[in-house]
């Protein structure tokens, strides 16, 4: 019988000491390599993208850079969402990699007692991680020619207590609460996931043909919520009644991500609120996808997401590195430059101690899209200034 990767030391290349051991100025260092990855840690101005900068330290003594272009100063954490940050950049690390290195999940309240937060700070702290996460999620597009790839459902929340008298209970499944939501998942056999929130199995079937490739095979089990996906794609169908495998058909895929959500919810959460469910089910896919990478990529990945770190293009003529964030960018004109970075774009200041409903990023002039003043922009889905 083979070893689990789990136990195995390729799955191992990072210890939580050695990241508590770290000095402020490793730690920084370690920042630095992370978010200026193609420049080997030389720092890159996050205003115009200039590649010219110098240190100009603050008087206490912290690092800080100014731009030979711009004349503005930076850090290391400018313009992420660790931008303005009252704890040690090592501590941030620390909770990365505790965070990582949890195959289930993270409590809020155990990350707390590990690293001596507040508990709203911690939540605030884990949500940040979960949104890195989500990154890689963004449009992802399903399977492929031939491909196959499982649906499935799973029903979370909305839990009514039983009264004490037996002739005082109801039938729950005929009084619902409101509160209960379905995690649609879709996940290519061998390949990647992709959950989503709804108020019901039929109310994805949209969601599921945008986000699958033509020509995939999909199987789904009998609910006669997925019958219309019989005319966009061949579906297998599984009856569970019957049997849970069947001449090729099956959604074992999607129920050993579900078996991950729900081992995460019962044994660290205990409860998910409906407002953050979606973020809890990408955090559920990222860990599912990779399951086969070791802590320190895992680690390394999700600080790189965090730290706004981006594709660089240098452009010869200007000399400068400019961010290819499809958000912040425009096409090359005709000689072949970029135009300079935009710099009516507000970057957000994070909040740490906000209580776990006011999860928000908050910017000066308020949303780039919707055009709502900071006061109004609570949700986590507003960052660098849009809601997306």
């Amino acid at each position: 019988m083979s070893q689990h990767f789990l136990l195995s030391s390729k799955a191992k290349t990072l210890r939580l000491v050695d990241v508590l051991r770290m000095t402020d100025k490793e730690a920084e260092m370690a920042f630095c390599k992370v978010r200026w990855f193609e420049t080997e840690g030389a720092p890159v101005c996050p205003h115009c993208g200039g590649l010219d900068a110098y240190l100009n330290p603050r008087p206490n003594g912290t690092t800080r850079y100014r731009c030979k272009a711009c004349r503005k100063d930076f850090t290391v954490t400018s313009g992420t969402l660790f931008a303005s940050h009252k704890r040690p950049l090592r501590d941030y690390l620390a909770a990365i990699a505790i965070f990582c290195n949890e195959v289930k999940g993270k409590s809020a309240l155990a990350l707390s007692r590990d690293l001596g937060l507040a508990y709203k700070s911690a939540f605030v702290l884990l949500h940040k991680l979960r949104e890195a996460m989500a990154e890689e999620l963004r449009g992802r597009i399903i399977g492929d020619d031939h491909n196959e790839a499982s649906v499935d459902g799973c029903y979370v929340g909305g839990y009514i207590r039983p009264a004490n008298i037996r002739e005082n209970r109801i039938d729950r499944r005929k009084f619902p609460n409101g509160k209960r939501k379905v995690v649609v998942v879709i996940r290519e056999h061998g390949g990647e996931t992709l959950p989503g929130v709804f108020a019901s199995e039929g109310a994805a079937v949209g969601w599921i043909k945008s986000r699958v490739a033509k020509g995939t095979v999909l199987n789904a089990d009998e609910a006669s919520s997925w019958n219309d996906l019989h005319g966009r794609f061949e579906v297998k169908r599984i009856n569970h009644q019957e049997a849970y495998s069947f001449n090729g058909a099956c959604t074992n895929w999607a129920e050993s991500y579900f078996a991950r959500l729900r081992r995460g919810e019962a044994g660290h959460h205990h409860h998910i609120a409906g407002a953050y469910l979606l973020r809890y089910a990408q955090e559920a896919a990222w860990r599912e996808d990779n399951r086969r990478s070791s802590n320190g990529d895992q680690t390394r990945n999700v600080a790189a997401s965090r730290c706004g770190r981006g594709r660089l293009w240098i452009s010869p003529a200007i000399g400068s590195a400019i961010s290819k964030r499809p958000e912040n960018r425009k096409a090359p004109n005709d000689s072949g430059t970029f135009p300079p970075y935009p710099q009516n774009r507000q970057r957000p200041r994070i909040i740490f101690n906000a209580p776990p409903r006011a999860y928000r990023t908050r910017t000066l002039r308020g949303c780039g899209k919707c055009r709502s003043d900071y006061d109004n922009c609570y949700s986590a889905t507003y960052i660098f200034g849009d809601c997306r």
